[in-house]
């Protein structure tokens, strides 16, 4: 089961294609099933539009989704019941250190660990244990990292009640059935403290294959951030061969866009994949 998992904070843009069909063509290869998510638990960052253009873009490159498309929105009562479990298991805590205090050290020291601080208007934090965690990619091989010296207890729901990407992100792939997680580069960081709460909550281990990253001219990840450009959806046959072209797959010919993604997946390659963390080019 694989899963395309958009935040609806812009429009898709080229690199949000490529990771589309990536997951696409690699769940449908294996004969397994394909999900969207909208990963909208951010409100206040929605971009109004953003969740009506994910949805035609979907329709107009040609993906068959299996299952109705969520919306995390709607599904926070979910992700409050597990928190509500870990803190019965006394596995998070309240944390009232604000970005002023922290300052610039990325690494949580864990100074509100042990205060017992009532959770109401805090920031939530999970504990995380002094030990290597590892994965191997598919296509950038294999991390390790020690979360208690690399990053520190992290935060599930920050203190404007806003639930954190890496709950709701971990809870609906399971919840979900997903076994494989096909994304860009970018989110190889995340990974190991999305195994950390996978393990803590009992949830079954994922695959994972980080995709390497379309570029700027500025050498800038494609983002809404940098202001990369919304697909064109009135020319889904061309874009969907582009995104076909980076990826390195054997060429499939120019038709309507269910008819190229069957092709693509009738001859898709990881292999042939670039293994690195950027493609080679510049994009728009």
């Amino acid at each position: 089961m694989g899963r395309f998992a958009p935040s609806p904070t812009g429009p898709l843009h080229f690199g949000s294609l490529i990771t589309a069909v990536a997951s696409y063509c690699d769940a449908k290869a294996r004969q397994g099933k394909w999900l969207v998510r909208i990963e909208d638990t951010d409100i206040p960052r929605i971009s109004l539009g953003s969740e009506q253009h994910i949805l035609c873009a979907v329709e107009a490159f040609g993906f068959e989704v299996d299952s109705h498309i969520i919306f995390q929105k709607d599904r926070l009562d979910i992700y409050e019941s597990v928190l509500t479990q870990l803190r019965k298991q006394g596995l998070v805590y309240a944390c009232q250190c604000t970005r002023k205090i922290l300052g610039s050290n990325h690494i949580y020291t864990g100074t509100c660990r042990h205060l017992n601080l009532p959770f109401e208007h805090q920031a939530i934090r999970i504990k995380v244990s002094d030990e290597e965690l590892c994965f191997t990619d598919r296509l950038q091989g294999k991390h390790c990292s020690n979360l208690a010296y690399d990053l520190g207890d992290f935060v599930l729901k920050r203190r404007d009640g806003i639930i954190n990407y890496q709950l709701a992100v971990v809870v609906d792939d399971y919840l979900q059935g997903v076994t494989h997680v096909v994304r860009g580069a970018d989110l190889l960081d995340n990974t190991v403290r999305q195994m950390w709460l996978g393990s803590v909550l009992g949830y079954p281990v994922l695959h994972y294959m980080h995709l390497p990253l379309a570029m700027n001219s500025q050498g800038q990840k494609l983002s809404k951030q940098n202001l990369a450009l919304a697909l064109d959806l009135s020319q889904p046959s061309v874009l969907l061969q582009k995104a076909l072209n980076a990826l390195n797959q054997p060429a499939v010919d120019l038709d309507t866009p269910s008819l190229m993604l069957k092709q693509a997946i009738s001859q898709w390659s990881v292999e042939a994949i670039p293994h690195s963390l950027m493609l080679n080019g510049h994009y728009l």
